[in-house]
């Protein structure tokens, strides 16, 4: 028998406020243990929680941008259930009313377009965590850090519309790049601030029913959750072809294995006992408020993909890498802006670009003429130079203005391309302006005919035997003569120029 896995993803996201949800302590990751806490989050008898206004306007953003509506009145419940690392023996959350609902991502697996639901965002509280060690002569303990209790949470959980890992893994990306976009999470999977909590069944091809499913939790990369379903999915298929059935738990992945395995009994929703927070009044979010956060959004990766293709002329792979990152999307954006503004001096070339756009102006021009080259450079030497530093594009010493001011030099004629990554490398280790490196070294481009001329014909003197070749068809050899121009201009010819004259020198012209 062919089986179909069905899957819902309930994604924990950690906003990046300073202070948690419910009181004034730091959210800051890797202090002492314990050390940022109060009677709040650490549930002592008598203390009261007062909300976070930001925790509320960064559920508002993450509504908008996965298309959910937005609550005019939501209500903060207690989750009742008894863990170390929870000192109040209930986690504040939402239940029956939460903030966003009804919402959806848009999502593309191996060119197929797929639409994913997303039920629900409710805010809550993240519990403490459990250290585990070994003390010398003592054997094993552990011992409760509370500095991440009360720390501020979104949960976005999806409708059980995905089939496959490779759709879940989609997914996941999606949601991730558009909650760092926002700057509500710093998107760290490995210190947790992006995890997710995977629930598996598989039911025949054709059913309608769905079978049993289990809840694999807290997977905290793209990897372990393709490998996690995955298992899930062929363990699950497995039982039930022998014989046995699904028993609906929660289950750990173990990333040194590739599997999962038991951990609790699954609870329902009534396991929990859910009732409002007394100590909390109803959430209401006027009109206005939503319009406001509304026109603070950031432009999303795929509205700036759609335009980089439709405005500025880009491929669909040159759109994905420049929005990959919004840092790297707003120094593209910044380097173009800057190179655009220099087309005033290109007035042969605007003049020929308005042929066939008449009603084109310098900005327009300008955008068409640097948006190829930014991007070229941005996702190469730029993203090149960071790699090896071991910096992010936010740290680059290449400012966006000063890497227009180089495009600008290139499109001039002033340097070759060639050249152009030498003066790079010089304004990456200093302060100077690429127009004073090209002068300090001597790299101006030479495009005197007369000169490039002069050593076309001492080359071509040298090298009559590859001459003769050429003029009987073998223009391979072509490139030989580029390359010895180049090399006895010692880079400095102007590529088009040396292409031209050299062209007409072999032919005889």
């Amino acid at each position: 028998m062919n089986y179909q896995a069905v899957i819902g993803l309930e994604v924990h996201v950690q906003l990046k406020t300073d202070t948690k949800i419910f009181c004034g302590c730091s959210t800051r990751f890797g202090a002492s243990p314990n050390s940022q806490t109060c009677p709040v989050c650490l549930g002592m008898p008598g203390a009261l929680p007062v909300l976070n206004k930001k925790v509320v306007e960064f559920a508002i953003r993450a509504g908008l941008a996965t298309n959910c509506r937005i609550a005019p009145r939501s209500v903060f419940a207690r989750k009742n259930y008894f863990y170390p690392d929870l000192p109040k023996g209930y986690q504040i959350s939402q239940f029956e009313l939460p903030i966003c609902q009804n919402g959806h991502l848009d999502i593309e697996v191996e060119g197929e377009a797929k639409r994913i639901g997303i039920t629900r965002i409710h805010m809550e509280e993240d519990a403490g965590k459990l250290v585990h060690s070994d003390i010398p002569g003592l054997g094993s303990s552990s011992g409760v850090d509370l500095n991440r209790a009360c720390t501020p949470l979104l949960e976005i959980v999806s409708e059980p519309d995905i089939r496959s890992a490779d759709e879940a893994v989609a997914y996941l990306k999606k949601l991730h790049q558009i909650v760092v976009y926002l700057g509500i999470c710093d998107g760290n999977m490995e210190e947790g601030s992006f995890r997710c909590d995977a629930n598996v069944s598989v039911m025949p091809v054709g059913s309608t029913t769905f079978g049993t499913r289990t809840e694999t939790k807290n997977v905290n990369s793209f990897r372990f959750v393709k490998q996690a379903i995955e298992y899930e999915i062929e363990r699950q298929i497995e039982l039930i072809e022998e014989g046995g059935k699904v028993v609906q738990e929660t289950r750990l992945f173990d990333p040194n294995t590739g599997e999962t395995r038991s951990m609790r009994g699954k609870e329902e929703a009534h396991d929990y006992r859910y009732f409002p927070d007394p100590d909390l009044v109803p959430l209401v979010i006027s009109n206005d408020w939503v319009a406001d956060v509304a026109l603070s959004l950031p432009e999303l990766p795929e509205a700036r993909r759609t335009r980089y293709r439709s405005e500025l002329g880009l491929s669909d792979y040159d759109a994905e890498v420049l929005t990959a990152t919004r840092e790297m999307a707003e120094f593209y954006e910044q380097t173009l802006e800057k190179a655009k503004q220099v087309a005033v001096g290109f007035n042969n070339k605007f003049q020929e670009y308005k042929k066939s756009n008449p009603s084109a102006n310098l900005l327009d021009f300008g955008q068409h003429l640097f948006a190829k080259s930014a991007a070229n450079w941005v996702m190469g030497e730029v993203t090149r130079a960071l790699n090896e530093a071991g910096k992010s594009i936010a740290e680059c010493p290449v400012t966006p203005p000063r890497l227009a001011e180089l495009l600008a030099l290139i499109e001039k004629g002033t340097i070759s391309g060639k050249i152009a990554k030498t003066v790079f490398d010089e304004m990456w280790s200093s302060d100077k302006t690429p127009e004073a490196i090209v002068e300090e070294k001597g790299l101006v481009q030479v495009s005197d005919t007369g000169a490039i001329e002069k050593i076309i014909d001492e080359i071509m003197a040298a090298n009559m035997g590859q001459v003769e070749e050429f003029r009987v068809g073998k223009e391979k050899v072509f490139g030989f003569f580029v390359g010895q121009v180049m090399r006895a201009s010692k880079g400095k010819a102007n590529p088009a120029v040396v292409n031209e004259l050299l062209m007409k020198k072999l032919k005889g012209e």
